[in-house]
């Protein structure tokens, strides 16, 4: 069963890969492009699915090789996925959000003319954010990280005719990037000690050395979470993305970009727990973040908006179990929460791009 799951989790990330490569040749081909959408998301589900079932009924290896390790000389880059339990779970909310998401952009953009590259763009989406999900290394997870930020541009500006789409996705594209480059640093400095990009092995150095290196590290990664993840002082992005379409709001909103940096401390967990510091300012951030977005969504007479703030404050509260939880605790409950979050969210947009129409 080991091996059947490696090559499983190899195809979750693969298969919306090859549709959006695929997709964008025959962007001009609707039933084409709408067949070749749903397809990648469905064997992308349905392999999530089993890797799932194997790792909760059987014997698996946790890290899965990809295409090989780099020769970067004394840095090692093993470039593995690792399949457990927390990847496992959250790779079939993504690819049930993602499935539901392309079988609606079907009939919500009926007329669109540009609708062949919205879904390509869509199926590159989820295999950015499940990579990050799969991965057991630093490099695929900047990777994955990055070609969401690339692809949230090309989804809320899918509308490119209207300048309000194009100053949004504007906004947001260099908000994230002016964040991402703390994220890199903080990536950089957590390889750097044990000399090595793996995951597991960043873990198990950095659990033996807690310090003032370990902090500068994930105070970094906060200001890249930070902006990813809307929240403050980078929350107001979020809101005017609400230009691109429903399915594109969904899909954002959902389980993927602005869920990521939830991940990605859930994964870094157990050496984020030991970094006082950190904790406390990302307990700040969520604490001002969940209230100031919760009050504002008071004052909004556009429901998406509505929806956009109230997406903010739910990440805050995801963000503020890892900021609080012990160790024995875990980052369970803000997982808990991601997955909660990801359908209640999903099913909101698509209700009223339902309602709209």
């Amino acid at each position: 069963m080991s091996n059947s799951v490696s090559q499983a989790a190899r195809l979750v990330v693969l298969v919306p890969f090859l549709a959006a490569i695929l997709g964008l040749f025959v962007a001009r081909r609707r039933l084409a492009s709408a067949f070749i959408s749903s397809a990648g998301a469905v064997v992308s589900l349905l392999a999530g699915l089993y890797v799932l079932y194997g790792v909760h009924h059987g014997p698996v290896t946790p890290e899965v090789s990809t295409f090989g390790a780099l020769p970067l000389g004394q840095l090692r880059m093993p470039l593995h996925l690792l399949v457990d339990d927390l990847s496992a779970i959250v790779v079939v909310a993504v690819g049930i959000v993602g499935l539901a998401v392309q079988l609606f952009s079907k009939w919500y953009l009926h007329d669109d003319d540009r609708y062949g590259v919205f879904v390509a763009s869509v199926s590159l989406f989820l295999a950015a954010m499940l990579l990050v999900v799969l991965s057991g290394d630093l490099i695929l997870t900047l990777i994955g990280w990055e070609v969401m930020g690339w692809c949230s541009y090309l989804l809320i500006g899918h509308n490119s005719r209207l300048e309000s789409a194009r100053r949004a996705a504007t906004k947001a594209f260099l908000v994230t990037r002016i964040a991402d480059l703390a994220f890199v640093i903080g990536l950089i400095i957590l390889a750097a000690g044990p000399s090595t990009t793996s995951i597991p092995a960043v873990i198990a150095h950095w659990s033996a050395l807690p310090g003032t290196t370990l902090t500068a590290a994930f105070l970094c990664l906060l200001c890249g979470i930070a902006g990813k993840s809307a929240q403050f002082p980078f929350h107001d992005w979020l809101p005017d993305a609400m230009e691109g379409p429903t399915p594109a709001s969904a899909l954002i909103h959902a389980a993927t970009m602005v869920a990521a940096g939830t991940f990605v401390l859930a994964r870094l967990f157990p050496i984020f727990v030991l970094s006082d510091p950190a904790r406390l300012v990302l307990a700040v951030i969520t604490a001002v973040t969940m209230i100031g977005a919760g009050i504002l969504a008071f004052g909004q007479s556009d429901i998406k908006r509505l929806l956009a703030y109230s997406t903010v404050s739910q990440i805050a509260m995801m963000l503020s179990a890892l900021a609080i939880a012990p160790a024995s605790t875990g980052a369970g409950p803000a997982v808990l929460h991601l997955l909660s979050h990801a359908m209640f969210k999903a099913l909101l947009f698509l209700a009223i791009g339902w309602l709209s129409v």
